[in-house]
């Protein structure tokens, strides 16, 4: 016999038909906590209510517990249930689903790492409005001015400044807490700025090394692919010390080791959860190390 879970019911059916089901309640929101344990991998009580006792076999890795796991089985290609025949409205469906997107999408706007990628562009915006403030003070203390009427503009620049630092070091707090990985390897704050870059932790881990080595240097790239000579070897990444120190021939492979370990941390923090930042700083010490003592003198 085959368990099969649909929108409206769970079923247990062999190849004449269905031999048991339990409906799900017809209202939406109901249905919307199902359709969410089914989205996070968990197993429903009806299934498991259901599938007590008895020798099945399932198609959804979720429900692997429950039975055989033949998801290439054929007899889940033939068969086919009709929510109007339980008297389930495509309606409900679309309700279930709306109330189902907007809790998703309010928990994605929630999130830590779009609140950083907010905090960086807010960093961004207050550095921008600092370098304006600085160049307008510049030009007027070219001319005879009393201090009073400048103490204004000198006030602002002051509260801007201090507010930079306090947003900076809640930049940092978040990325130790959320990113332990990435900011090991690279540091919170460029950490958080590639974070932004990419649109967002998620985002960020699904990238290849090579695209994370030249995050920031779009221009650059663009250029390179319009006009042709040299291809950018780094962006943002270029803040780290590491790439700095090092003689402008081992650049472009410093800032390679670099991007490959930030890739695997980010990969870490988005997706297990567990801080190997130790083990992959000594390897990328060493594998820098290695790239420094190759550069003849």
């Amino acid at each position: 016999m085959y368990l099969l879970t649909r929108w409206f019911g769970t079923f247990i059916c062999d190849k004449k038909g269905v031999k048991y089901k339990i409906l799900f309640p017809k209202k939406p929101e109901l249905i919307m906590k199902r359709l969410q344990k089914i989205e996070n991998n968990k197993i429903l009580s009806e299934e498991k209510k259901i599938s007590k006792d008895k020798k099945l076999i399932v198609n959804e890795k979720r429900l692997q517990n429950l039975g055989d796991f033949k998801p290439d089985d054929p007899f889940f290609k033939k068969i086919e249930f009709k929510p109007s025949t339980y008297g389930y409205s495509e309606d409900l469906l679309k309700e279930a689903m709306l109330l189902l997107t907007n809790i998703n999408l309010d928990k994605k706007l929630r999130s830590k790492d779009l609140q950083i990628v907010q905090m960086v562009n807010s960093l961004d915006d207050l550095i921008q409005i600092s370098n304006l403030l600085n160049e307008r003070y510049e030009s007027w203390s070219l001319i005879p001015t009393p201090k009073n009427k400048m103490q204004p503009l000198l006030n602002s620049i002051k509260t801007i400044r201090e507010e930079s630092k306090t947003l900076e070091k809640k930049i940092q707090d978040d990325m130790n807490n959320l990113a332990p990985n990435i900011s090991t390897i690279i540091g919170p704050l460029i950490g958080a700025r590639l974070m932004a870059i990419a649109g967002g932790l998620d985002k960020l881990a699904l990238l290849p090394a090579s695209t994370i080595q030249v995050l920031g240097a779009e221009k650059a790239l663009f250029r390179f692919k319009k006009e042709g000579g040299k291809p950018p070897k780094h962006g943002v990444i270029f803040q780290h010390p590491m790439i700095k120190k090092t003689p402008l021939r081992v650049r472009g492979k410093v800032s390679r080791a670099i991007a490959t370990k930030l890739s695997i941390a980010a990969k870490a923090d988005a997706f297990t959860g567990r801080d190997i930042s130790q083990n992959l700083k000594e390897d990328l010490q060493s594998r820098i190390k290695n790239i420094n003592n190759s550069v003849k003198p």
